[in-house]
């Protein structure tokens, strides 16, 4: 079996909501542009993976894809998907973390349609359903936030992520109002988006500390690996970076070795593809710290996503970005969160999604081949 073709439909994304995550997304909203990425072979097969968010349009990785990455897939055996990633990865300084993991996801998802089984089955299922957790944009006010833990709790769900103004004051402050409205027994964590210098980093951990949160996620810039040493010793609460730490798979490991973190983070998107997750997840098993899989950026990462955490026993989470509207696009079906807060295990072959693709045809832009 040989890959014969290699497409990306472009396709609009309108209607996106006004939603900001911190400083590093800015205020996006309104219009954008998904990716869908074909593999096709010589045996009429085909892998999808997306490419895009509603932040960052998948034409600012687009051209890149087809012009370094293309080329070194085309007539190869899509199932020799070790020899192509690490090909993939030769040309990481030609294009992007994004177009790699894009290639790769469709390559896994190619293989699974092959073999007949879903990409969990394909690594090895460990499980069939996990807790999610609602993780929130910025919002307005700490009554806002308070308000919105309060229904997810009530909904049935398990945790809720605060994605704060970075404000160290204030989100003490926010952080103090949830744990008030939905009491201790809650699971509560704070990403602060990499916002802090090391003194305010001190002050806000040892405030969720006192309130006793799960995690506290990038207090400080995503290469302040010395602060991260220091934070650490100083606190209690389990510290989770290396979402953006700069680098590939391989630059995780001084992350350990210095012992600046307690997790690992990583998604298809920015780490790459499945293949570099998996090796992560395995990375951080070897010492015992578990591998907390982030948001994909777009609806069939996500699914990618879930396929990986079924696989692996260390990651206790799935996250699930607010607002809806500004995530989930390009699926007849998106993941779904149950009456107990559970996500569950896709049972279709390959990525095993629904992708929309009336709605692509309607919106494409332009196809680049």
């Amino acid at each position: 079996m040989k890959i014969t073709d290699v497409t990306l439909t472009l396709f609009a994304w309108d209607n996106i909501p006004a939603t900001t995550y911190g400083r590093h997304t800015g205020k996006f909203g309104g219009q954008s542009q998904l990716g869908l990425l074909t593999l096709r072979t010589d045996e009429g097969a085909e892998g999808h993976a997306f490419l895009g968010s509603a932040s960052r349009g998948a034409n600012y990785d687009a051209e890149s894809l087809i012009a370094a990455l293309k080329p070194l897939v085309m007539d190869q055996d899509p199932l020799d998907r070790e020899r192509l990633y690490q090909a993939l990865l030769s040309r990481s300084r030609q294009t992007t973390w994004r177009a790699i993991g894009a290639v790769d996801v469709a390559l896994w998802d190619l293989a699974g349609k092959v073999t007949g089984l879903p990409i969990h089955r394909l690594l090895g299922s460990y499980r069939e359903r996990l807790p999610a957790y609602a993780s929130s944009a910025v919002l307005p006010s700490k009554q806002a936030y308070a308000e919105e833990a309060a229904r997810f709790k009530g909904e049935g769900w398990t945790a809720y992520k605060i994605h704060p103004p970075t404000d160290p004051k204030l989100d003490i402050e926010i952080c103090e109002a949830v744990r008030g409205m939905v009491g201790d027994a809650f699971t509560l964590m704070l990403d602060s988006t990499w916002a802090y210098d090391y003194p305010a980093a001190i002050r806000v951990g040892r405030a969720v500390e006192r309130l006793g949160y799960y995690w506290y996620e990038d207090p400080l810039p995503d290469d302040d690996l010395y602060n991260y040493v220091k934070l650490k010793q100083q606190l209690r609460i389990p510290i989770l970076a290396t979402e953006y730490a700069p680098g590939g798979f391989t630059a995780l490991a001084p992350w350990i070795t210095e012992r600046a973190t307690d997790y690992l983070r990583g998604d298809p998107a920015v780490k790459g593809g499945i293949t570099p997750l998996v090796k992560t997840a395995h990375l951080a098993e070897a010492f015992h710290m578990n591998f907390e899989i982030h948001h994909g950026g777009n609806s069939l990462n996500n699914v990618a996503n879930l396929h990986v955490i079924m696989a692996i026993r260390n990651c206790e989470f799935f996250e699930v970005l607010l607002p809806s509207a500004a995530q989930k696009y390009g699926l007849a079906h998106d993941i779904e969160v149950d009456a107990r807060g559970l996500v569950h295990a896709p049972t279709g072959p390959g990525l095993g999604a629904a992708i929309d693709f009336d709605l692509i045809g309607r919106q494409t832009t332009a196809v680049l081949t």
